[in-house]
Formats: structure tokens, sequence, C-alpha cells
């Protein structure tokens, strides 16, 4: 398997060994648009591996914060309680940079810019940049790629 992303079409493609398409989902990536820099809110450029596979069994719309259950589920509700929350939801799918000086390592570390695929609320526009940072998906959509994908899955993200 391997995933391919392309922020242009705001895009995430699902490809199995050969290249051969299984499925496209419609992502959201970073409002600020592309970019390597710690602290720039931007969506990391090239070659990843997923380092992480977080939240199995948890209930759809689970919220995390700092890779962590709360034990709350989302709601409108509690999103009026939080409105400056950032909401990750349901799944986690923690990516690693693989180009030493350009996505890992120092100031452009995709791994420790926690920069994740992640579930999202189903009010949140897809399609559209929105982000800050990471990659938001359409929580039934997260589930079923969280199932056909395992830890070490290759990731590359285009312009």
């Amino acid at each position: 398997m391997k995933i391919n992303i392309t922020v242009a079409t705001q895009q995430l493609d699902l490809l199995d060994a050969n290249g051969q398409l299984i499925r496209q989902f419609r992502i959201s990536s970073a409002k600020n648009g592309t970019g390597q820099e710690n602290g720039s809110f931007c969506t990391p450029l090239g070659k990843h591996i997923i380092r992480a596979k977080i939240g199995a069994g948890q209930p759809v719309n689970t919220v995390f914060i700092k890779r962590r259950p709360t034990g709350e589920i989302y709601t409108p509700e509690l999103a009026q309680q939080y409105p400056k929350r950032d909401w990750i939801l349901t799944r986690i799918l923690w990516l690693s940079g693989c180009e030493p000086g350009f996505n890992r390592w120092g100031s452009v570390d995709t791994m420790r810019r926690y920069i994740y695929i992640h579930g999202t609320p189903d009010s949140v526009e897809m399609g559209k940049p929105g982000s800050i940072g990471c990659i938001r998906m359409r929580n039934s959509d997260l589930l079923e790629l969280f199932d056909w994908i395992s830890v070490g899955t290759q990731v590359e993200i285009v312009a």
C-alpha cells in the first residue's frame, strides 16, 4: 500500500503495491499552504511514512489531545464550550519524514511537528485548505483508510 496526497486537488489516493488506485478521499490540508518549517502551520511536502496508528477501537468522534483520548466524544455542544480547539478526532496516523534536511531532523522534522492524518468534525469542509498543518479527513473515510494501511506505509505529499 501507498498513500499519495495532492494539496492542489485536496485529495488522498490509496494505491496498492502495483500502484493501482484502490480509493480516493477528499481531504483538507493547511490553510497556510505547504512548508516544512516548525511553527509555520503549513503542510509538509515530500516522502513520509506512517510512524504510528493511534486510536484503534475508540468510538467515532473520540477527542484526542496530545495523541491520547480525553474521554470526550465530539458534539456541537462540546465545540461551543471549546471554540479555540483544533479538533483531532476518531483516529490518528502520525507521519514521519524520510528526507533528512527536508522533512526529517532539525527545524523541519514532520514527526516533531506532530503532523497527522486525522479525523475532524463533520461540519468541516473537505476539498478546501483549513487545518494548521495536518491532513484532515472525514471520520468515516479515516476509519476505512486506517483499516487498509499499516505502520510503515509510505506517504508522499505533493503540492
